[in-house]
């Protein structure tokens, strides 16, 4: 039994998941408690969860509630289609347990799957009108023409890394650019002189 949880103070949440385990007769395995950004994706936390999961070292996993585990409906849903593979099944302390196995949790999963799909609808459809309410005020989009912030900046380092002898290759390495990078950085400067 895993808990999974992100808020930069667990306390109460912990002690209800504990005592929520306990009434329910689960042994816990692990607790986890994620303190990043909520937006973020790469989540270490909730992978080390689903690699106890893989292993099979686990059954279930206990959230105080579904927001904890997927921060968006797509999210979610594949998470939960990861554990299901392992017949692992997720439980919020509300008492939900979304069990993809299960006639019930299957119902669960069509319903979400058509959330996510409206949602990714939805945050589509928002762009596309931020992005043509901006062109009509005259708001040029993207990467300018002649834009190169990263490499301008670098230029100075560059062409002392060059003028040192090294080759575009090492400059590259050492300052985090691609080699074609340094060769064009070192094109546009021998020009401007």
């Amino acid at each position: 039994m895993s808990r999974f949880y992100r808020d930069q103070s667990c306390a109460r949440q912990e002690r209800d998941l504990a005592e929520f385990a306990a009434r329910a007769g689960y042994d816990v395995v692990g607790v986890f408690k994620e303190t990043g950004s909520g937006a973020k994706l790469d989540r270490i936390e909730r992978k080390k969860v689903l690699a106890l999961a893989q292993a099979r070292k686990i059954d279930s996993v206990l959230v105080t509630e579904l927001s904890r585990w997927g921060r968006s409906t797509l999210d979610l849903l594949n998470s939960l289609r990861q554990l299901e593979s392992q017949r692992v099944s997720l439980v919020a302390m509300s008492g939900m347990a979304l069990n993809l196995s299960t006639p019930h949790g299957r119902m669960m999963a069509t319903f979400l799957s058509g959330i996510a799909e409206f949602e990714r609808d939805l945050i589509s459809e928002r762009v596309r009108s931020g992005l043509a309410h901006a062109r009509a005020r005259g708001r040029k989009l993207g990467r300018q023409l002649g834009d190169r912030p990263k490499s301008d900046r670098l230029a100075p380092k560059v062409m002392d890394l060059h003028a040192a002898g090294e080759s575009y290759r090492r400059i590259g390495q050492h300052l985090g650019l691609s080699k074609n990078t340094v060769a064009g950085i070192v094109k546009r400067t021998r020009t401007q002189l």
